[in-house]
């Protein structure tokens, strides 16, 4: 079968198709033929070897993760029987490939008739996106700012914040479209954060600040997000896309402000009977069409370097796919 690794950091071109046996799953674990394949942005980081990889260290060569939907062929011993020929999505640690494999206890059945693009979210990015907004213990009616709303988790948060019935949801992201892309998702106001003065937009849209906010972005831009906090509001940071971990000083904390970290690996290490819960919840959501996931590409697996150079490019409207 093909994979894609790369063996030395660098840019989109150390990544490499090659050919290798075909897995076989280990007790617990299943074996997907793919029909499509969700990228992560995070790979793009760990792939230069940027501070992200401190937390996600593994030894090179290294092979990218993804969401991986498509049929079981095959599972591990001391794995249901009754898996294989299902239609399912799932996280996989290696997942540009023909065949991935992936662990069978997060597996996400995929209900008849969704299509690939939404149920590639089911596995990491929606519960991302909804774990983030449950740390932030959204109240009805508040305030929620998401930031990076145009990109694969913060199109799906936003949709989750409305749901969730937050009473207004400002978006920010970098370009008109992708506001406007936010917008038609269910944001109320739009504020591009590549404005120097964006933090005085958000106060000026809703004056008494916000009451939650999402950020991925992590750096500067969750340093100033304190700034646009309402009292008691809370920031929940779920990544750090900027490439910068920063620090938040503790008198910034003083105004009534909390800051909360969030990551679904340590949430579901923590309780994770909620987090199948949650796994379920969302399964549902996109089965009755109230959580939908924008493609913005679809390229072929030997395009692996195209689709990390679409990631890198901030350009893209939602989430790209890989179809081997």
């Amino acid at each position: 079968m093909r994979r894609i690794r790369y063996h030395s950091y660098g840019g989109p071109e150390v990544l490499t198709l090659e050919e290798a046996p075909v897995p076989v799953p280990k007790a617990g674990q299943v074996l997907i033929r793919a029909e499509a394949i969700g990228a992560n942005f995070v790979d793009t980081q760990l792939r230069r070897g940027m501070a992200q990889a401190e937390l996600y260290p593994r030894p090179l060569p290294r092979s990218l993760t993804g969401d991986v939907v498509g049929t079981v062929e095959a599972v591990g011993p001391d794995t249901d029987p009754a898996l294989f020929g299902r239609r399912v999505a799932a996280a996989s640690e290696d997942a540009f490939c023909d065949l991935a494999v992936a662990d069978a206890r997060w597996l996400v059945p995929v209900p008849d008739g969704l299509d690939a693009d939404t149920a590639s979210a089911l596995p990491m990015a929606a519960p991302v996106a909804l774990g983030a907004l449950r740390a932030g213990r959204l109240a009805h009616g508040e305030i929620v700012l998401v930031h990076s709303a145009a990109g694969t988790i913060g199109h799906l948060a936003v949709q989750l914040v409305k749901a969730a019935g937050a009473g207004t949801v400002v978006a920010t992201a970098s370009t008109a479209a992708k506001l406007d892309f936010a917008r038609a998702h269910g944001a109320d106001i739009g504020v591009n954060y590549s404005d120097e003065d964006w933090p005085q937009q958000v106060r000026t849209a809703v004056p008494g600040g916000v009451n939650v906010v999402l950020d991925a972005a992590g750096g500067e831009i969750l340093r100033r997000s304190l700034d646009v906090l309402a009292p008691y509001g809370r920031l929940v940071a779920y990544g750090a896309a900027s490439g910068e971990l920063g620090s938040v000083p503790v008198t910034d904390l003083f105004a009534l402000r909390s800051v909360i970290g969030f990551s679904l690996l340590a949430a579901r290490a923590a309780d994770p009977e909620q987090a199948l819960k949650d796994l379920a919840e969302l399964t549902e959501y996109a089965a009755q069409g109230l959580l939908r996931t924008a493609v913005h590409a679809r390229l072929p697996l030997t395009a692996a370097g195209e689709v990390h150079r679409l990631l890198e490019s901030r350009a893209q409207l939602g989430r790209v796919l890989v179809v081997p």
